[in-house]
């Protein structure tokens, strides 16, 4: 008996919640099958399947009319529960219906009495599965009054510690607690110090704290270091079986100057095609990080575990340990290097008539830089002279980018065009400068081919039917797509379709925003619009690509997704194909890899914000009383949340804009005056002054210049 069999009977041939016995009568379980039956309901209800009612029946969620999800907590106390069923609505909880439970626990929610128009609303009636076993924050007190502020403001209940709990932990240190007991009716948490990371405030303790809070760690058990320490520093002979040699092309990598973990490699020649025309070769090299890292060993299951590295703004957590990322499986110019390769052949139209996937070996050529590569084909005549044998490569890769790039905003295909800004440190960790980030027609190259060579090998696998690991970016949901339509209609843009809109309509509208003031406003609202991208074992598409098939392939170092779809490639190209055992297996553990990969994905991204927005706030701690130009970011009813051209943003707050009363028109996102008229809207200009920075917060305030 599998679990599926049980919710399908639940879900629709029982018409009401039944016991145990009942339900394996119904289900025709045999008398010795019964122990191993009743230990899946039991595992089934832990994980929110099944719901057990207290007269001991058991039930579908849905049809009791119970939400199973994972709780998304706010600072305000108050919170939402966001469906294991995506196509669900999420559930608003009132602070007094929490039950307990924190930001990130896993619940299940009943629905209560609504108090708003549309919005569902309920109580948590179970907490199934605990997401902060520890916590870290600032230690305060001492005795046998010690407590924990977390850091976390969606975390806004303090920690009680007892004085034998509280280790070496003094007043105003940054610790990390565990929970000892959780928190039930109006008793506290209760927990107890592990790690001391520093006092408050000092050097260095923020990103600590940060990384604590993401269960990131720069070290690797010592099971995986032995593990790597095994293998060879250089490619083997024996290695080379099967694989096509590639040394002798003109291979070369292009990334940042301190990349060092090098994964992708490109080639570029002119070709002649059948029909008479002509066209390029595109060769785009990754890194054969398979061959290293097999399956079940303890390298796989740790990189599996974190599932991404992690670029934080002062330090990098690799997912693979740097004798590996940096060494035998980084593409360093000069030495040999296994991978796999997918050599497409493009028309003038940016069509791929042909393409090869195989296993190779490869020599770069030359380890370039986007900077380098930039500055050539700008036509930096002292750049060109350290590189002449390979510009008239990085030309015909300018030819071909350029090429593809039309094809792909012809099909509607979405750029968001926000400027990044990058946080320059002291040796302190201190920030000292915020500038924008750099990037030039190099970046725009490798850009489009490795979108190129995703959509290849996605293509290639879909219509093989393997099991596979794809990127998916499902279309926006409807309300989303309503509130975005009344967004733009504030700035005059209109967004072709209603219900179904199409990516080649949200690119139109960006288009139109082009060098407007409002611009990098409306792409933060649109992108804000849209789902985020996941991944998943169903070959869904990807809306923002416009791209009916599509993965990750090109960065198996740095994330594990695409060493799942190097594993499958490695499969078929080299092994001679997958086993009816390994198939079944595969389907089996891939949807679960799929989603762990989907959620160390946003924690990465959010620990990489929060480091950001963290530096972003100290650096303006000595800017107190000094103005600003800024735009307005956003309108809310209790102030203007206003964005600096650094990239800084922050709010100013209603009480401080004392000139008049402030009456907030949701519909058109404005702030108007009762006495005087004066109007602030999205998109605004505003010359601001530094109020203050909270620092716990992350939050600068700013008021309106006078």
């Amino acid at each position: 008996m599998q679990a599926e069999d049980v919710l399908e009977f639940l879900r629709h041939n029982a018409y009401k919640p039944m016991a145990a016995d009942e339900l394996a009568t119904a289900l025709e379980v045999p008398a010795t099958e019964q122990p191993a039956f009743l230990e899946l309901l039991a595992a089934m209800e832990s994980r929110g399947q099944v719901v057990r009612t207290r007269t001991k029946r058991y039930g579908a969620p849905e049809r009791m009319n119970l939400t199973v999800g994972r709780l998304q907590g706010h600072p305000r106390g108050f919170g939402f529960v966001l469906p294991d069923q995506p196509e669900l609505p999420d559930v608003y909880i009132g602070r007094e219906n929490m039950g307990g439970a924190w930001n990130g626990d896993r619940v299940i929610a009943r629905p209560v009495e609504r108090k708003g128009q549309g919005r569902r609303e309920g109580e948590i009636i179970r907490v199934l599965e605990r997401a902060n076993s520890r916590v870290v924050g600032t230690f305060h007190g001492a005795g046998a009054g010690g407590f924990l502020t977390p850091d976390d403001p969606r975390l806004p209940e303090d920690v009680f510690i007892p004085a034998a709990a509280q280790g070496a932990a003094q007043d105003e240190d940054t610790v990390v607690v565990e929970i000892t007991s959780s928190p039930s009716g109006r008793r506290p948490a209760e927990g107890r110090v592990v790690e001391r990371l520093g006092h408050h405030g000092d050097p260095g303790v923020d990103v600590l704290a940060v990384m604590a809070r993401y269960h990131l760690s720069p070290e690797f058990p010592p099971d995986v270091v032995r593990e790597a320490a095994g293998i060879p520093d250089e490619v083997e002979a024996r290695d080379l079986k099967g694989r096509r040699d590639l040394r002798q092309e003109v291979i070369v990598t292009i990334d940042g100057e301190d990349a060092k973990d090098l994964d992708d490699a490109v080639s570029v020649e002119a070709i002649d095609l059948p029909d008479g025309g002509t066209g390029w070769r595109l060769g785009v090299h990754i890194a054969d990080v398979s061959h290293y890292v097999r399956e079940g060993t303890a390298l796989d299951v740790e990189a599996a575990e974190r599932g991404t590295s992690v670029y934080l703004v002062d330090r990098v957590i690799p997912m693979l340990p740097k004798r590996l990322s940096n060494g035998i499986c980084s593409l360093n110019p000069q030495v040999d290097r296994l991978t796999l390769s997918c050599q497409m052949d493009v028309d003038a139209r940016g069509r791929v008539v042909d393409y090869q996937l195989f296993p190779s070996v490869i020599r770069t050529k030359e380890r370039m830089t986007y900077t380098d590569v930039t500055a050539i084909l700008e036509g930096d005549e002292q750049a060109a002279s350290r590189h002449r044998e390979l510009v008239p490569v990085f030309q015909r890769m300018a030819d071909l980018r350029r090429v593809l790039r039309r094809r792909r905003e012809k099909r509607g295909s979405i750029d968001f065009d926000l400027p990044e800004e990058k946080i320059i440190l002291d040796g302190q960790g201190r920030p000292v400068e915020i500038r924008p980030a750099q990037r030039g027609v190099a970046d725009s190259i490798i850009e489009e081919f490795m979108i190129l060579a995703n959509e290849t090998v996605a293509e290639h696998f879909s219509r093989l039917g393997t099991p596979f690991c794809y990127r998916v970016h499902e279309p926006p949901a409807e309300e989303k797509l309503e509130a975005l339509q009344e967004f733009l209609a504030t700035f005059g843009y209109r967004l072709k379709g209603s219900r179904n809109v199409y990516p080649k309509a949200l690119q139109e509208v960006a288009r139109q925003a082009e060098g407007t003031r409002e611009e990098r406003l409306v792409h933060t609202v649109m992108l804000r619009s849209m789902k985020q991208a996941r991944y998943g074992v169903e070959n869904l598409g990807h809306f923002g690509l416009a791209a009916p098939f599509y993965c990750h392939f090109t960065s198996p170092i740095r994330r594990y997704p695409d060493l799942l779809v190097h594993r499958v490639m490695r499969q078929v190209l080299l092994e001679g194909g997958i086993s009816r055992a390994l198939e079944e297996r595969w389907q089996q553990v891939f949807p679960e890899l799929a989603d762990h990969a989907s959620v160390t994905e946003r924690r990465a991204n959010e620990a990489e914000r929060e480091t950001v927005d963290l530096k972003k706030a100290e650096f303006m701690l000595d800017k107190v009383g000094q103005e600003y130009d800024a735009l307005i970011s956003g309108v809310t009813a209790f102030g203007l949340f206003v964005a600096l051209e650094n990239g800084v943003e922050g709010l100013v707050h209603v009480s401080t804009m004392a000139d008049d009363y402030y009456l907030y028109q949701e519909t058109q996102y404005l702030l108007v005056g009762e006495r005087t008229r004066r109007v602030f809207r999205l998109g605004d200009p505003v010359r601001v002054v530094v109020e203050g920075v909270d620092l716990e917060q992350r939050q600068v305030n700013f008021a309106l210049a006078r």
